[in-house]
């Protein structure tokens, strides 16, 4: 990174800021952040020249993010097209929600047996209140991603982490995406979430197993209606 990139890191000129992380990773975070938020719209292309433009990074760091997001499945690219944000289909959700709750349920189980909640895990749940009672929609988003990637991380396995990483840029792509949280009352999911903490608590694995797999069926149903109405 020349100097000139640095100093852009720490006192961004253009039109979205970065913080004062390695650039690439601020990168990387700002674009994920807007298309999780539906500020880039499925079907919008993301191009190197967009991410000099809008950021004034170099080309080398436009396309390491570029990059990385179409490891994580936020961005797709066809052979040598461009990439774009991608929207999946039903079938696509099925199967992606299928496999979240295999690897989530598992998760919940073993905390279950341990009695033990990570700290990761209350962080996150009361940020969910806490946006809650803001109205910030964007926040709670962030704060239900790391709900869930606090389970996944309570299993403590770097193999099941790196299983759970493969399909988590589509979680949250449908989770802002689809704005499913708008489709029910504001403290629903807090609630879901509850009846799983409440489980893992008591130490009642069949329970946390339960609570997580309905949790995540209705969070599918609620994204599946949203693609409906939206065509």
């Amino acid at each position: 990174m020349g100097a000139g990139e640095r100093k852009n890191a720490l006192t961004s000129t253009g039109p979205f800021k970065l913080g004062t992380a390695s650039l690439t990773d601020a990168l990387i975070e700002s674009v994920r952040a807007r298309i999780i938020n539906g500020d880039i719209a499925p079907g919008e292309k993301i191009t190197e020249i967009r991410l000099t433009t809008e950021y004034r990074v170099a080309r080398s760091t436009a396309k390491a993010c570029i990059e990385h997001l179409t490891g994580l499945g936020l961005i797709r690219r066809v052979a040598h097209k461009t990439a774009i944000v991608p929207r999946l289909t039903e079938s696509e959700i099925e199967d992606l929600f299928f496999s979240r709750s295999t690897f989530e349920a598992t998760a919940a189980g073993h905390l279950a047996r341990l009695r033990r909640i990570p700290d990761e895990v209350s962080r996150a749940q009361q940020a969910i209140g806490l946006a809650v009672d803001r109205g910030d929609f964007a926040e709670s988003v962030q704060a239900d991603i790391a709900f869930h990637w606090g389970l996944v991380h309570g299993f403590e396995s770097e193999r099941l982490s790196r299983m759970y990483e493969m399909i988590s840029g589509e979680i949250h792509l449908t989770m802002g995406q689809y704005s499913a949280h708008r489709r029910t009352s504001p403290s629903t999911v807090m609630a879901e979430h509850q009846a799983v903490l409440d489980a893992i608590t008591a130490g009642d694995e069949k329970a946390a197993c339960a609570a997580l797999t309905e949790h995540i069926r209705l969070a599918k149903e609620r994204i599946v209606a949203e693609l409906r109405e939206s065509g």
